[in-house]
């Protein structure tokens, strides 16, 4: 596939779950890939197993100097351009109102909403010269309302009203922003916020297949699927594509 043929794309959480697959599939559709993660054997380990098309940084996206990097290692193995920024990193946490800290708040809002705000804008001269876009990651937390998931439900729902802003704000720079919300994928910060192994988040995932419509829980190459059609799709701008196999509909089968 050569869909993505000489574009620069930048994921940041790229070292697992929707991050790891949006790369894989990027790379294998002809982009030169570059992911940034916190943890550097594992976004080397993973960059290294996509092959050269993929080059990596390690950093922490809520840190201005590591937002810089990252831009700057992008543009460089991107051949002096940046086409795309996909903003995939973030965290989560499980607490109802009651036991909710501010700590916890902020730790959450800053990485899952501030981060991406500001890394936009430290993007925008680059993504202006190549008329790109920016790609962020919603959640079905905002259509549905899930209990013990505040603030991880609230930063989302900022970062999708946040996403229609900047596309009108951004528009006349003929930089293009889009959201896709996933539904649900199996990924490494679920497993981690509940405490699961991997097999006991991939089981617990498995079991929400009954939610979906279509019957089963997504992959994180039907995120990335969405997210090459976004990159590709020139006049879409201020979309909030639902990529959630139904889950959002909310149907209950009596």
């Amino acid at each position: 596939m050569t869909t993505l043929q000489g574009k620069s794309i930048l994921v940041t959480g790229g070292g697992s779950g929707i991050g790891e697959g949006c790369a894989r599939h990027f790379a294998a559709c002809g982009a030169r890939v570059t992911i940034s993660g916190r943890r550097p054997e594992r976004i080397r380990a993973v960059a290294e197993s996509i092959g050269p098309d993929c080059s990596w940084i390690a950093g922490d996206v809520t840190k201005a100097e590591d937002r810089q990097a990252m831009l700057e290692q992008a543009i460089s193995h991107g051949g002096g351009r940046l086409d795309c920024l996909v903003n995939n990193a973030g965290i989560t946490h499980h607490s109802g109102l009651m036991n909710v800290t501010p700590q916890a708040l902020h730790d959450v809002l800053e990485a899952n909403l501030v981060a991406p705000t500001l890394f936009t804008q430290a993007a925008v001269p680059a993504l202006e010269a190549s008329q790109g876009c920016v790609i962020f990651i919603g959640s079905v937390h905002t259509r549905l309302a899930l209990p013990g998931r505040l603030a991880y439900a609230a930063s989302k729902g900022g970062i999708q009203t946040l996403s229609r802003v900047l596309a009108a704000e951004l528009g006349p720079c003929k930089i293009r922003v889009n959201c896709v919300i996933p539904g649900a994928v199996a990924t490494e910060i679920n497993a981690a916020a509940a405490n699961q192994t991997p097999e006991e988040a991939k089981a617990f995932f498995q079991g929400l297949a009954h939610l979906h419509p279509i019957g089963r829980i997504g992959e994180a190459v039907d995120i990335a699927r969405a997210m090459e059609y976004l990159i590709n799709a020139d006049w879409t701008t201020g979309a909030v594509l639902d990529v959630d196999g139904g889950m959002g509909l909310g149907v209950t089968r009596l």
